[in-house]
């Protein structure tokens, strides 16, 4: 079954989402997701040389200290998901515009997920600047991917107008927040669900699968 999901690399729920769901994969010891890693920029508007954190959360938050109590929850689900965000790590609160055209170029290799995941890992976990493309084709290479070509790509116009695009068609169908999950093109779930949850809707599509199969036969 599709799962599409909307997300950005910079979005710490999209991280704690994403380890959930895997868990509840695992857990199901099922694979019935066929996932789709879709655009969706926290900060569309932002510089392509991305901002200085302090100054990025002063402007959001209004201030460190306020930045603080704002992400305690966050590092709080983070760790009970079993993930070690390090924020003092990161420097810069980057663009993600080329993030994602490297999202999207992943797909015909086969290797979003993992590449969502380097991603997330390089920015949360190390404090990479996810917004410069010696970094992006450095990632790419580190899952496998050409990094010449990924640079050449990321230096070029490729795919900038079908990306925006896509950004902005997500907007239209209403999605404001990330994660945004869409199963089976039908069922939207919204936000970092749980372990529980995701093993759960799994249980459930599983059985309705057999039970399909056992009407047809």
């Amino acid at each position: 079954m599709r799962l599409d999901i909307f997300s950005d690399p910079i979005c710490p729920w999209c991280y704690i989402g994403k380890e959930h769901l895997d868990k509840g994969m695992r857990k199901s010891g099922v694979n019935i997701f066929d996932l789709r890693w879709h655009p969706f920029q926290l900060n569309p508007n932002m510089n392509p040389d991305g901002m200085d954190r302090e100054r990025y959360l002063v402007r959001k938050f209004g201030g460190k200290a306020e930045a603080i109590k704002a992400y305690n929850p966050i590092i709080e689900s983070a760790r009970q998901a079993g993930l070690s965000i390090k924020l003092e790590a990161i420097k810069k609160t980057p663009s993600t515009f080329d993030a994602h055209r490297l999202i999207h170029w992943s797909e015909t290799e086969n290797c979003q997920t993992e590449l969502v995941e380097a991603l997330f890992k390089a920015y949360f976990v190390n404090g990479r600047d996810i917004g410069d493309k010696r970094q992006l084709a450095e990632i790419a290479g580190e899952i496998g991917l050409n990094k010449i070509m990924i640079s050449r790509l990321l230096e070029s116009e490729n795919d900038r107008e079908l990306l925006t695009e896509r950004d902005e068609n997500a907007r239209k169908m209403g999605i404001n927040a990330v994660p945004t999950f869409i199963v089976g093109g039908r069922h939207v779930v919204q936000g970092g669900q749980g372990t529980a949850f995701w093993t759960k809707v799994i249980s459930e599509i599983s059985e309705n699968f057999s039970i399909g199969l056992s009407a047809q036969q």
